[in-house]
């Protein structure tokens, strides 16, 4: 199951969890995905409503394929939002792979139909990605595919059906390198009564 050993404490997931960005090519097994995607499942729910339902894809050419759909697509979005920046160049390589070439993707999706849905689903997000870290394994968050994946010809071909909607993908692996943690600025405190 686990890449680690010892799995680390909470607070100690917290702190060293950080988006990786650079993967070993083994990929995770089914057992590993089973026990993040339980760590997921144990988000904090609204009205207990569970919204949530998962894809996983680890299957290499369809992960190509799928970077190669969204890569087009986020950088006419971004101009369309009139979004300049050097960051857009690597999207628009044919050689830059928007999963980083990591062996999984987990698509964490909500219900349409469901208000609470969102930030539901990015709970159990965050749970996911904490679980990875404790067990020795890199994840990230790729935003820039979410509108690619909730296509619906993409949806159609990841079996998902049209009542639900990609809100969170995230890839998880074995991190090739260290990565090092970003630095985070205090917490601003608006009030304290």
């Amino acid at each position: 199951m686990a890449h680690t050993l010892e799995p680390l404490n909470t607070l100690d997931a917290i702190n060293q969890r950080c988006s990786v960005r650079s993967f070993r090519g083994n990929g995770i097994s089914r057992e590993t995905v089973h026990h993040l995607l339980a760590a997921a499942v144990r988000a904090p729910t609204a009205m207990h409503q569970e919204p949530w339902a998962f894809a996983v894809i680890q299957d290499r050419q369809l992960l190509k394929s799928l970077s190669d759909r969204a890569k087009p697509h986020f950088v006419a979005e971004m101009h369309h939002a009139h979004f300049d920046s050097d960051a857009l160049r690597f999207f628009e390589s044919p050689d830059f792979n928007i999963f980083y070439n990591a062996g999984t993707l987990i698509l964490i999706c909500g219900k349409t139909t469901n208000p609470l849905a969102a930030a539901d689903c990015w709970l159990a997000a965050e749970n996911l990605m904490l679980a990875a870290c404790a067990m020795g394994l890199g994840s990230c968050v790729i935003g820039s595919a979410t509108d690619a994946l909730n296509a619906p010809q993409v949806k159609a071909e990841l079996d998902i059906p049209e009542y639900l909607q990609v809100v969170a993908p995230i890839i998880v692996g074995v991190p090739d390198e260290v990565t090092k943690r970003s630095p985070r600025k205090e917490p601003q405190i608006l009030s304290w009564k």
